[in-house]
């Protein structure tokens, strides 16, 4: 895994705009589409923002990127917290992509449970028989150091089977939908974003504490077939003996 650490969230989200501008562009002189999947989150807001802007937005082929989510809590799309309501808000309604490219979490199935199997088989049909899943997987990092909705000490972070899969999450009184290992760490590359002092400690046990996954949850995502990478800013890696 690589970590680069970068003044303040302002320039993490610069940074990681242009990383994905140059990543689509690479994949997309060897293939005929560019999967990638979205976070919910502040920096990834910004990095939204960034992106539907000229130039960079102006450098991309939108019309061969395949938008995927990693988790998103299920309420309504109308809803603010929605993950993809925020990503319609921030980029996908400002540039000229394809909308039966863009694979939201539905979140109007009769339940949870059946939102996350239709997700999987989606992700299964797209990525089955293939050498890898997304081409780009971004994440975030929560201040108790969860990636994805994989909270510390939930059953979901042994999932090793299924790829994408539904549970309450009693501490937010709401059920969440989900991802998993095994299919975020077949992605081509990983992008993680962290940023504030809020997230130093959890940067720091994730990076230099003991392996343990139920714990630290982010320690357990990284990709099995091509790069990590990690972009945080000054303050969250401000606990980091090798920053």
């Amino acid at each position: 895994m690589d970590i680069q650490v970068f003044p303040d969230a302002e320039t993490v989200a610069q940074k990681a705009a242009a990383f994905i501008v140059k990543k689509a562009q690479e994949v997309l002189k060897k293939q005929s589409r560019f999967t990638i999947c979205l976070s919910g989150g502040s920096t990834p807001k910004r990095l939204h923002q960034l992106l539907a802007e000229a130039p960079l937005q102006q450098q991309v082929d939108w019309s061969k990127v395949h938008v995927f989510w990693g988790d998103e809590r299920y309420v309504p799309l109308e809803d603010d917290r929605n993950n993809a309501r925020m990503a319609y808000d921030t980029l996908l309604n400002k540039v000229p992509i394809p909308e039966e490219q863009i694979h939201i979490m539905r979140t109007d199935y009769d339940s949870p449970a059946e939102a996350a199997s239709e997700y999987a088989k989606l992700l299964h049909q797209y990525f089955d028989h293939q050498p890898h899943s997304f081409d780009l997987l971004i994440l975030g990092m929560g201040d108790d150091a969860h990636t994805l909705s994989l909270f510390p000490h939930t059953e979901v972070i042994q999932e090793n089977r299924r790829w994408c899969i539904s549970f309450f999450l009693e501490a937010q009184d709401m059920f969440r939908v989900t991802i998993t290992r095994p299919v975020a760490n077949q992605s081509a590359c990983i992008l993680f974003l962290t940023t504030g002092a809020g997230k130093a400690k959890a940067l720091q046990n994730v990076w230099e504490g003991p392996q343990d996954f139920s714990e630290y949850p982010a320690q357990s995502v990284k990709s099995t077939t091509g790069d990590t990478i990690w972009m945080v800013d000054e303050a969250a890696a401000a606990l980091l003996n090798q920053a």
